[in-house]
């Protein structure tokens, strides 16, 4: 019991309509939004454009958007926010990439989860996120794994939990993942 029961506790009751359970969830999950967040920014380049605190606060007003969401529990609830922080990412590449042409030679590590991509190399990201997506069409539990693990900055057993699998099965979906979206972005 604790913390996350008490998450899933006011997620359910904002599925019912009740806005102070939103207002008191908010408290709850802000740190760990910002963790995730922090994460994945962390292992951008030098040049970004959006800082952890901005993230946090539009994927924040994504979140209100989602009417309707049927909250089950903490981990959908950390699965969905970081679908919507990929989202806001790959949004943001897209504006960087009509704003500027060229740039120096960029690296996308799918192995180790990094991510690097300056504003003159934001096609990357994008590649991948249409690669992501094919991914999603042939197997949704990979690619989920994938956006999570990749976009949402969460651990392995962290994408279990939200996966609702064990560790096992996380560590051999991304190995085969990672494989999968290697040849799809290098042809």
């Amino acid at each position: 019991m604790g913390e996350e029961t008490d998450i899933t506790e006011l997620l359910l009751k904002w599925n019912i309509g009740d806005e102070k359970a939103f207002e008191s969830l908010i408290p709850l999950v802000y740190d760990e939004l910002r963790r995730i967040a922090s994460r994945h920014l962390r292992r951008e380049s030098q040049t970004r454009t959006l800082q952890t605190t901005a993230l946090v606060h539009e994927a924040y007003l994504k979140l209100i958007d989602q009417t309707r969401a049927n909250w089950q529990n903490r981990a959908q609830f950390f699965g969905v926010s970081a679908n919507i922080m990929r989202r806001i990412l790959i949004d943001n590449a897209r504006k960087r990439l009509r704003g500027k042409r060229g740039g120096s030679a960029i690296k996308i590590s799918i192995d180790d989860g990094n991510i690097d991509v300056s504003d003159e190399r934001a096609s990357e990201l994008i590649a991948l996120d249409e690669a992501l997506e094919k991914l999603a069409k042939e197997d949704p539990e990979k690619a989920k794994i994938v956006e999570l693990k990749y976009f949402g900055g969460l651990s392995i057993e962290e994408t279990a939990e939200v996966m609702e699998i064990g560790t096992a099965t996380v560590i051999r979906h991304w190995r085969i993942a990672k494989a999968w979206l290697y040849k799809e972005i290098t042809g």
